[in-house]
């Protein structure tokens, strides 16, 4: 059983811990991206359009050849036109193509929009995710660790655990180019993940550290273990939190 050593709060050597089965899992990206993309589209929110958008006019089509009324026998275009009274004919209306007409193709609320991935395949790939953090060995940390109550200890932490170069990547937000500029939305690099045995102080702590994400063993992703389905990134655990692992995942279901 492969073991990895278990740091101080200061950055010191503690004692070992056994790894679970997961740090053992050979890294598949593409299972990996197949499970980010299921769990985003549970993101997505379902839209639909009134049916009778566009449609609610006097207009009427009045047929084509050799039927009364119809805009062929009076110079016009054979669409849907208003009723004006007297025979009159108006504007065009209903069709896409008319003004203030129906939608062409609008949203319907039957679509399905989530992507279905089997359990014993999402497992798989939130221990793939699981292994493609730990690079040469994982960093585990003491259950001291999930007690720290402020973001400036959790900082100092980081720092004693040599992380500062990952804290530096984020602490200059970027703003992505095209429309969403002009709403000035920051954007921060994500850098380290905290993972926690239970719901804890560290959680309020770190998640105010700009790129620091941080969850229990229960509720991590796999967009949290590898953003976007990409190479794992750089995280840190506790040892509760790898000695209940193995059970965490076979848990694990998006259904």
């Amino acid at each position: 059983m492969a073991t990895a050593n278990v740091l101080s709060i200061e950055g010191t050597n503690k004692g070992t811990v056994e790894l679970p089965k997961a740090f053992s899992e050979q890294v598949r990206e593409d299972l990996i991206r197949r499970a980010v993309l299921a769990e985003r589209s549970y993101e997505l929110q379902p839209q639909g359009h009134y049916p009778l958008a566009g449609m609610q006019t006097t207009a009427t089509y009045f047929g084509a050849m050799h039927s009364y009324r119809t805009g062929r026998h009076m110079g016009k275009a054979i669409r849907p036109r208003e009723k004006l009274g007297g025979g009159v004919q108006g504007k065009v209306k209903r069709i896409p193509s008319a003004v203030k007409g129906k939608r062409a193709h609008p949203h319907v609320v039957e679509k399905i929009l989530i992507e279905r991935i089997n359990k014993r395949e999402y497992q798989k790939a939130l221990a793939s995710a699981i292994s493609a953090t730990a690079r040469e060995s994982p960093l585990v940390v003491e259950d001291k660790i999930e007690e720290i109550k402020r973001a400036r200890e959790m900082v100092g932490v980081f720092n004693k655990l040599k992380l500062s170069d990952y804290l530096e990547q984020s602490r200059k937000p970027s703003i992505r180019k095209g429309l969403r500029r002009s709403s000035r939305i920051r954007h921060y690099k994500r850098s380290v993940l905290l993972v926690v045995s239970k719901e804890s102080p560290a959680l309020k702590a770190a998640r105010n550290i700009a790129g620091v994400d941080v969850c229990t063993v229960a509720t991590m992703r796999a967009n949290l273990l590898a953003p976007g389905g990409n190479s794992g990134r750089m995280a840190v655990w506790s040892e509760s939190a790898i000695k209940h692992m193995d059970s965490a995942i076979e848990k694990y279901s998006l259904s």
